[in-house]
Parts: structure tokens; C-alpha cells; sequence
């Protein structure tokens, strides 16, 4: 932080082009410091607006300290007061001249756009102070200062409005991205319910399969007990048969030789 004495009105106005946020003016009394009361007051809201503090040795007034925020807030106050004045009169001076004749309406000051913004880049940056960047604009320093608040103001609209568009663009994207969610979640679900349905029905032709493999064995089963009942059939009477037929012979041969 740095302290700059100022003892008069011109090293004051040459102070205001120098001073950063944190600096401070020192001097031993106001009224050195302005011709008038609203230049005095213009003076230090323009120092506030820079960020400097101040020190009055007559006044008793150290706005590093707690009275600080009260002081410039009353300087603005009273700036606005004096602003408001001019206005009116300026007002009623218009308003006669329209009522003779004689307005013609002021004459807009144009300033290039790009120029001005370079310009303020450089005061910013620190490369130029406030006095300079007005010389090279050739604006007076309450256009200029106005000129900066209504571009703050602009450049603060715009961001809430880029600001806004974002948020809008998310809030429809998430709401996107949920119906996608939800259609590939019914999506799925669907494929789901098809794979179980399929599953469901090879597990039923499995369990057709393996009932037509079981009957099948089971029949395979009871052929071959049948076949081979049969054959101890056959042969039970295939030795009952050949019995009889020995016994047959046995009969025949004893009567013969009874003959």
C-alpha cells in the first residue's frame, strides 16, 4: 500500500490518475483539495471507485478504519444529490428551450467500440492511468467512468445470460439423457422378459426331451425283459417237446421189441 501526500487540488487530480486499490491520499486538509463542494465530493467518489482510502489531518478522517464504508457511502449520497440538482436544472433549462425554439438535443459523443475497449485494457492492466486513457478517448471523466459501469453492466448481462442458455442447455440435456435412461431401461426390461420366455420354453422342451428319453428307455427296457421271457419260453418248451419226444421214442422202441 502506498501513502501519496497531496497538498493541493493538482496533485490530487494527479494522485486520482495514479492511485490502486489499497493506496492511500494523505493530506492536511478537504477544502485544499477541490475548488468546490461538488468536485470535492465527485473527487472522492471517484477514489472510492478506485479502491484508495483517505487521510484528513483537519478533519480527523481515516477511512482505513471503521467510519471508511460511512464516509464514501455519504459521498455518494451527496454526489447523487449534486447530480440530481444539475439534472433538474439542466431539466428546466430544456424544457424552456424547447418551449422557445431553441433545443436541438445533444449531440451523442461516439466512441469506437474497439479503441475504447483497448484503451480501458491498458488503464486496467495499470500500463496508463485514468487520465491518460480519457486523453487518448478524448472523453471527459464522468462519460468515461459511465462508459466502463454501462459495459460492467453489459458484460454482467450477457453472463447471466450465457449464464442462463447453459443451465437451459443442461436442464434439456439431463432431461434427455433420463428418457434415454428410461427407454433403454423398458428396452431391457423387454429383452428381458423375451430371454426369460425363451429360456422358459427350452427348459420345457428339455424337460419334453428328457421325458421321451426316459419313456424310451423304459420301453427298451421292458422289450428286452420281453424278449427274454420269451426265449426262457421257448426253450422251457422246447425242452418239454424234446421230453416227450424222447420219451415217444423210448415207447416205441419197447414195443417193438415186445413184438
Amino acid at each position: 500500500m502506498n501513502i501519496l501526500f497531496c497538498k493541493d487540488r493538482e496533485a490530487f487530480r494527479a494522485a486520482l490518475d495514479q492511485v490502486s486499490p489499497g493506496d492511500c491520499i494523505r493530506t492536511d486538509s478537504l477544502m485544499s483539495l477541490a475548488e468546490t463542494s461538488g468536485e470535492l465530493i465527485s473527487s472522492l467518489a471517484q477514489l472510492h471507485e478506485c479502491g484508495g482510502e483517505l487521510i484528513s489531518e483537519k478533519e480527523r478522517i481515516d477511512t482505513r478504519g471503521e467510519q471508511g464504508p460511512a464516509f464514501f457511502a455519504l459521498c455518494g449520497v451527496l454526489r447523487e444529490l449534486n447530480g440530481s440538482g444539475k439534472q433538474i436544472r439542466r431539466r428546466d433549462g430544456i424544457e424552456k428551450a424547447r418551449a422557445e425554439g431553441r433545443y436541438r438535443g445533444r449531440k451523442p459523443i461516439t466512441v469506437d467500440e474497439e479503441q475504447f475497449n483497448a484503451v480501458v485494457a491498458r488503464w486496467k492492466n495499470g500500463d496508463i492511468s485514468a487520465r491518460q486513457a480519457m486523453a487518448e478517448l478524448e472523453l471527459k471523466p464522468n462519460t468515461f467512468y459511465r462508459r466502463i459501469k454501462e459495459q460492467e453492466e453489459q458484460n454482467m448481462k450477457d453472463y447471466k445470460k450465457a449464464q442462463h442458455e447453459i443451465r437451459a442447455e443442461i436442464k434439456a440435456a439431463s432431461k434427455k439423457s433420463r428418457q434415454e435412461l428410461d427407454d433403454l431401461k423398458k428396452q431391457v426390461h423387454a429383452e428381458a422378459r423375451e430371454i426369460k420366455k425363451e429360456a422358459a420354453e427350452k427348459l420345457e422342451l428339455r424337460d419334453v426331451e428328457r421325458e421321451i428319453r426316459k419313456g424310451r428307455a423304459q420301453a427298451e427296457a421292458e422289450h428286452q425283459d420281453t424278449v427274454k421271457q420269451m426265449k426262457k419260453d421257448v426253450e422251457a418248451e422246447a425242452k418239454e417237446w424234446k421230453k416227450r419226444l424222447e420219451e415217444t421214442e423210448e415207447s416205441t422202441t419197447a414195443a417193438e421189441k415186445d413184438e
